[in-house]
């Protein structure tokens, strides 16, 4: 019976290992058969959703599905077809193309494609039905065709901002605002502590809603050559149907998908086949791939906390944790190959010490000799700005939001509110401020003292820093900090941000940084290298975690975890338990969220 059970176990060990020789055969086979890119290709890209800026390489995306086309993966798409002989034109149907500086980047990729000899065709049902579309639009103008369906319409009809305000909700709650901020236009507060915009608030709102217009209309009529009064008097005369957005020159002809897939693969030629950017990249390969020299990328993307990067595979949400990116930072400077850094920030800022620790990081590698190059994306304000300051040079396109030099930080006091609802929460503490940030019950006129002592520290900890990293007198830089953000147009002009542009610009400025001839192959390497299906499970089955703190596993993205959908209920209820002051908020906040821009 032994020796059956002994045989038995040999012969399922035995096909276990014929089966994963099988498996990885067919692996083999499947690659050497890999599809190449047709002879007479145009290239497709549905923008029915924002294009990610990065998609977390510990995430398990693209092992068992299509991982999400990123920004970069466009960029570089366009770029490498731009330049290849196979590749005749560019089909998009614009949908939601994401924020302003993403529609700049795109904007910016397609007339370099178009630069190329290549013609861009941008296609879409409808531009709005119902809702403003004017950013949709905005993009859309950069091509040299524009097709909507016969019964679509064109809703260009401007920008507007919509922010909340719930002061007088929050006194009907039994809450009382405890925040304190540095200084009037750090107004991401004023939501809590106000009813309606401050001076301060309304001035900074107008002037970026002004900025970001005055980039469309310039846009537009560029890119459909028509004054810049007709655009304007067109956005006020919107919505526009059909027929009166093909009259006013908006439009090139009212087509159905059917017919401006007919007229594109027509003109590009017998035989000629759609293919979209994604499976384009997979097959052509990206550029900027060879070469004995590095540009490293770095990721700065989400919310800054302390701790490790974080990101859940369910809802894409995002969090920069300074302790990931300062070593991806570490890393980059300490490999002999790279040459410099390009750093690419999207965040809104978030915790103080943790955008120390990623600044740092930026100044030891210019010590060490590694310039750094920052690209803002859509937003690379307060904690995001503060990261990026001490840079050789900051790239930005002229809608990103930035700036926003200032500080907030408090608690919401919730001991009414919970009396309302019968709940009694008594403390026991030893240490005269062990509840100092408690929200169940209020400052004292000292610990309120020391709250705003805390916020003058950090201020004039961010004001100097960002004054010495800008190269700028503090009376020069003072002026423009007080918490107050800035488009990248605005910002170049203050010289808070050294160029406008998006990430090819920056690119360019790092091959320049590390005195690299224009036209030498580089390799741009994504810092820390990406992980394999394989080794992302073997971290989930505990295994496969660094041995110290400097190893490069530990600059991963924790990003899944078998408690992932209960993880993310609770942060979901942590999230609004602070919005609502039932949980204990936290001081000296780096952070400039803005309100959604409806365009």
């Amino acid at each position: 019976m032994k020796r059956v059970i002994v045989g038995l176990l040999a012969s399922i060990g035995a096909l276990s290992v014929f089966a994963m020789m099988g498996f990885f055969l067919l692996i083999m086979i499947a690659a050497a058969n890999k599809p190449g890119v047709p002879g007479a290709v145009v290239l497709e890209l549905d923008l029915a959703t924002p294009l990610p800026e990065q998609v977390a390489e510990d995430s398990l995306a693209g092992a068992f599905g299509p991982k999400p086309l990123t920004m970069r993966d466009a960029l570089d798409a366009l770029e490498k077809g731009a330049k290849d002989a196979r590749v005749k034109s560019l089909l998009v149907r614009v949908g939601q193309p994401g924020s302003m500086a993403a529609v700049q980047e795109l904007r910016d990729a397609v007339k370099a494609f178009r630069a190329s000899g290549k013609k861009a065709i941008a296609f879409t049902d409808t531009f709005g039905e119902g809702g403003n579309a004017t950013g949709a639009y905005y993009l859309a103008s950069a091509f040299d065709e524009v097709y909507i369906q016969p019964s679509g319409d064109i809703n260009l009809t401007g920008l507007a901002m919509e922010t909340p305000f719930a002061r007088d909700a929050f006194a009907r709650l039994g809450v009382q605002p405890r925040i304190g901020q540095r200084y009037e236009y750090k107004n991401a507060v004023n939501t809590y502590t106000e009813q309606g915009f401050t001076a301060p608030h309304r001035e900074a709102m107008e002037k970026l809603l002004t900025s970001f217009y005055g980039q469309i209309v310039a846009g537009i009529a560029e890119g459909r050559e028509l004054p810049e009064e007709e655009v304007r008097r067109l956005i006020d005369n919107a919505p526009l149907l059909g027929q009166a957005a093909l009259d006013a020159k908006l439009v090139d002809g009212l087509l159905y998908r059917d017919e401006v897939l007919d007229k594109v693969k027509k003109e590009a030629g017998e035989g000629a086949r759609l293919l979209f950017l994604d499976k384009y990249l997979q097959r052509a390969g990206r550029p900027n791939q060879e070469g004995e020299s590095t540009i490293a990328l770095v990721y700065g993307v989400g919310g800054i906390s302390r701790g490790r990067s974080e990101s859940n595979p369910l809802s894409g949400e995002q969090q920069l944790g300074g302790d990931s990116v300062a070593l991806a930072l570490r890393k980059a400077t300490d490999d002999e190959k790279v040459k410099a850094i390009l750093f690419r920030v999207d965040s809104p800022g978030g915790s103080y010490v943790a955008s120390d620790t990623v600044r740092r990081e930026v100044q030891r590698a210019r010590e060490k000799g590694k310039p750094v190059i920052v690209s803002m994306a859509t937003y690379a304000a307060s904690g995001g700005y503060f990261v990026s300051m001490d840079a050789d040079k900051i790239v930005a396109q002229p809608g990103t939001i930035t700036g926003s030099i200032g500080v907030f930080g408090g608690k919401l006091v919730t001991a009414e509110f919970w009396s309302k609802l019968g709940v009694n929460w008594e403390t026991v503490a030893l240490g005269k401020d062990a509840a100092l940030y408690s929200t169940d019950a209020d400052f004292t006129p000292e610990q309120l003292a020391k709250n705003d002592a805390m916020l003058d520290r950090i201020y004039v900890d961010f004001t100097q820093k960002a004054a010495k990293g800008r190269g700028l007198p503090l009376e020069q830089l003072q002026p423009l900090a007080k918490g107050r953000v800035w488009t990248g147009q605005d910002a170049k002009e203050n010289k808070l941000v050294d160029e406008v542009g998006g990430f090819p610009k920056a690119l360019e400025l790092a091959r320049e940084a590390a005195k690299l001839p224009k036209d030498a192959a580089v390799r741009v390497q994504v810092f820390p290298r990406k992980k394999q299906p394989a080794e992302v499970i073997a971290e989930l089955l505990g295994g496969g975690a660094g041995e110290n703190s400097e190893d490069e596993a530990n600059a991963s993205v924790a990003t899944l975890t078998p408690w992932a959908p209960v993880l993310e209920q609770t942060q979901a209820l942590y999230r609004l338990g602070v919005r609502l002051g039932l949980v204990q908020s936290r001081t000296g906040t780096l952070s400039a969220p803005v309100p959604d821009t409806q365009w």
